[in-house]
């Protein structure tokens, strides 16, 4: 017989599961108990006091019967009555026919009434708690109410929570004094079902209000350390990833009412067969154990001691089991009344300001509507967990925990403008810190999904430049006035135009705006740029993307820009009329936008100071003859395109000062180039050029000339006529030597020559006054032929700037 320590220890669930078991599986529970009792103790007094006690049935004589008188009178006759008679059976004859009439007269539930109390109480105990055993479902519960008690239990809830009711405070304060004191553009009802929030936010729409409500000031107890900020973070990563296993099935539902609906069939059966078997328990039997030969008499009559006692314990352990069929009926009508399968946090929604909780579904919901029945308040700190608000409150106490002003300051430098520069990088968020940084000039923020700018950016009064590098960033009201007027540079990275934040087009005193990212979808159709027409400044427009057009919102800013950078990413840029309405443009660049000719719609630009068709693939240039209608045209940069030579019509560009013709396919330059007088810069490197003509001298205010990586063997004479020279260019070539005559060139800074033929150089350099070592681009062993004289002077140093021009 089983022990009720060994009986007890089939329901031994961990203690950490009770807040799974509802009110109905705790009283089935102990209505299993009672029943092992039961059980227990029907078979404790089976094995010490069951037994049944039979006597023989004996059989009537009659010594004498009435006779009829035949004389007609009564004839009485005495009739002998017997009243005792021995049996003449031994003890061991009883014992024997006891034991033969228990197994053969006493029905067989008298017998095993315990074991089928206690085997039926084991499989209801088994079928109660085999979700809490099953393997599958077993690890998903475990790590569940793992989480759930350190969700129960993490300070951040607690000061969560302890906001949330700081803000319901502040509300009702706000109620109180009226809705008359709100600015304008505050409203006091929810917007998209989130509570009331006070702080209006920039967004892709327009102007809205955030759904996270202003931090309240709360008390000392709930402000957390590191490590508890690191254990919050760690449970939001754990909730996010057992949410996202969960939910995918709902294998602990399905179980749970598998096992409820064999404990209903169970309570079924053991009810039917059960109520047929009370009446045959009796205290009195016949038995015929058919040993006459043995003992002599047929018949016995038994008494069953226990009987009394068994038929006690059945209606007991039938009313035990009625109601535990009950409370299994009811938790049927449980499981199927509502959709167990989905769980909503709308009350806790509208309790607290994490408007933004999800619903859930599957056994993620299934195991939450379990534990509301134990208490709701579980849920409810454990919405706080799936809150994306929250995560975000909890990422910026932690940030500005991690990046104090000390560490910001260390990473602030100089940039080549000699500016102030801070660069913040794949952070969950801008820290407060920042904005005390009331110095600084530019501000880098990359890949900061969460980027919020609050009203202490006004405090940046030197703040003139803002990069946002994939980070969509959101400004309160204040911020946004701030910037309005203050910031005067803009650069945008973004992946999708939708990404550029929409109070970009509303900073009516930007000057500059830097936009890089796709700005075109699958299907070549344009993808537009909300308007520009309140940037009313704006003066440098630089895009780097992959246009077919240019957008037309562009044209919005056409008045006032001076400035247009596009460069393309090797996409065929087609349509380009809009340009003839950029009619103050000073400098144009488009770069790799594939283009094969000069576009026409350039020739009515004619404020164009500078043209640059980098990297296109342009090979003639017969349209340059139209840029003499481009009186202000100073430099044309044709560099990187496949231009085969240039045409005499580029005389007609009367004013132009530099020319770029680098990495291109020219074999010869036409004597036409040199007939600009105002030529300062000619760049004609990586060509085929094989000579140098001699009408080069006409150029008397070049100063830059490139020639490197062609086919030059020889210098003519009439270069170094061009005094003015400062930088001269003449790497990777075939030239042999370089003639004294360099020495006439005394205003040259920057001298290359490596890459040829030469064994010596001219000892006429030292007469380059200018020139030193740094500006001598030359192998060592040429550098080592000079005289010891030259090399003392070209190692001198000088404090004399200057500029190459490039």
């Amino acid at each position: 017989m089983f022990t009720l320590a060994e009986v007890a220890s089939l329901n031994d669930i961990q203690p950490t599961y009770r807040i799974l078991k509802p009110w109905w599986d705790v009283f089935m529970d102990y209505l299993a108990v009672v029943m092992l009792m039961v059980a227990i103790f029907a078979g404790t007094m089976q094995l010490t006091k069951d037994q049944v006690v039979c006597l023989p049935v004996l059989q009537s004589t009659v010594n004498s019967k009435a006779q009829p008188s035949t004389s007609g009178k009564a004839d009485f006759t005495t009739v002998e009555t017997t009243t005792g008679r021995k049996t003449n059976l031994d003890f061991q004859q009883y014992v024997f026919i006891n034991q033969m009439c228990y197994h053969l007269a006493l029905p067989w539930y008298s017998k095993y009434f315990p074991y089928l109390v206690l085997i039926h109480t084991i499989i209801l105990i088994v079928s109660s708690n085999f979700w809490f055993k099953y393997p599958k479902t077993c690890s998903k519960i475990e790590h569940f109410v793992s989480i759930l008690g350190k969700c129960f239990e993490s300070p951040w809830t607690t000061k969560a929570l302890s906001e949330t009711a700081c803000e319901d405070s502040e509300e009702n304060k706000q109620r109180l004094t009226g809705a008359q004191s709100l600015p304008k553009y505050v409203s006091t009802s929810s917007d998209e079902g989130s509570p009331s929030a006070n702080t209006p936010m920039i967004t892709k729409s327009g102007f809205k209000f955030s759904a996270d409500k202003p931090m309240i000031e709360v008390p000392s107890v709930t402000i957390l350390d590191k490590k508890d900020g690191e254990q919050a973070k760690a449970l939001f990563e754990k909730v996010r990833k057992f949410r996202a296993h969960v939910e995918d099935s709902d294998l602990i539902y399905k179980l749970y009412v598998g096992q409820t609906v064999i404990k209903t069939v169970k309570f079924i059966f053991i009810l039917c067969y059960t109520a047929n078997f009370v009446n045959t328990i009796s205290f009195e039997h016949i038995c015929n154990p058919k040993v006459e030969h043995l003992i002599g008499y047929t018949q016995f009559e038994c008494t069953h001691n226990m009987a009394y006692m068994l038929k006690k314990l059945l209606i007991s352990y039938i009313s035990l089991i009625c109601v535990y069929g009950f409370i299994c009926l009811y938790t049927l009508f449980w499981l199927f009344r509502i959709p167990l399968k989905e769980y909503s946090f709308e009350k806790v929604r509208e309790e607290s300001s994490f408007s933004d909780i999800p619903d859930v579904k599957n056994d993620f919901a299934f195991l939450l509507h379990m534990v509301d029945q134990y208490d709701q308040l579980y849920s409810k700190r454990f919405g706080v967990f799936l809150s994306e608000v929250s995560e975000n409150k909890l990422r910026e106490i932690s940030l500005n925990h991690e990046w104090t002003f000390e560490k910001l300051r260390q990473h602030v430098s100089r940039n080549a403008q000699d500016k102030q520069e801070l660069h913040l990088f794949m952070l969950s968020g801008v820290p407060d810190a920042v904005f005390d940084l009331t110095d600084l000039d530019v501000l880098k923020l990359e890949l900061i999904p969460e980027a919020k700018i609050p009203a202490k950016i006004s405090q940046m009064t030197n703040l003139q430049e803002l990069h946002l590098c994939h980070c969509p960033a959101k400004v309160e009201q204040t911020a946004f006035s701030f910037l309005r007027d203050h910031l005067r540079c803009l650069h945008v990275k973004f992946t999708d135009v939708a990404e550029i934040p929409a109070w970009v087009y509303l900073l009516k005193n930007l000057r500059e705006l830097y936009l890089i990212g796709n700005l075109n979808s699958e299907n070549n159709k344009m993808i537009g740029l909300e308007s520009l027409r309140e940037l009313r400044h704006l003066k440098i427009l630089y895009v780097k993307s992959n246009l077919t057009k240019i957008p037309p919102n562009i044209t919005d800013v056409a008045p006032h820009l001076t400035k247009l950078v596009i460069l393309n990413d090797g996409t065929k840029l087609v349509v380009l009329n809009s340009l003839k309405k950029m009619t103050n443009v000073a400098e144009l660049e488009l770069q790799n936008c594939e283009l094969e000719r000069i576009p026409h719609a350039i020739f009515s630009l004619s404020n164009l100071q500078e043209l640059d068709l980098k990297s296109n693939s342009i090979r003639t240039i017969e349209e340059i003859i139209s840029f003499q209608h481009l009186k202000r045209l100073t430099c044309l940069k044709l560099w990187h395109n496949k231009i085969v030579n240039i045409p005499s019509s580029i005389t007609h560009i009367k004013n132009l000062e530099s020319l770029y013709l680098s990495n291109n396919k020219l074999e010869s330059l036409p004597a036409a180039v040199f007939s600009l007088q105002k030529l300062r810069c000619l760049d004609v490197s990586y060509n085929s050029i094989a000579l140098i003509p001699a009408e080069i001298g006409l150029l008397q205010n070049l100063q830059h000339f490139h020639i490197t990586g062609n086919k030059v063997d020889t210098l003519p004479k009439q270069l170094f006529k061009c005094v003015k020279l400062r930088t001269l260019s003449l790497g990777q070539n075939y030239i042999t030597s370089i003639p004294d005559k360099i020495g006439q060139l005394l205003q040259l800074t920057h001298l290359e020559l490596k890459g040829n033929c030469l064994d010596h150089l001219p000892a006429t350099l030292r007469q380059c006054q200018l020139l030193r070592k740094s500006g001598l681009v030359v192998e060592d062993h040429l550098f080592d032929t000079l005289p010891l004289e030259v090399k003392e002077v070209l190692n001198q140093d000088t404090s004399i700037p200057f500029a190459n021009g490039i």
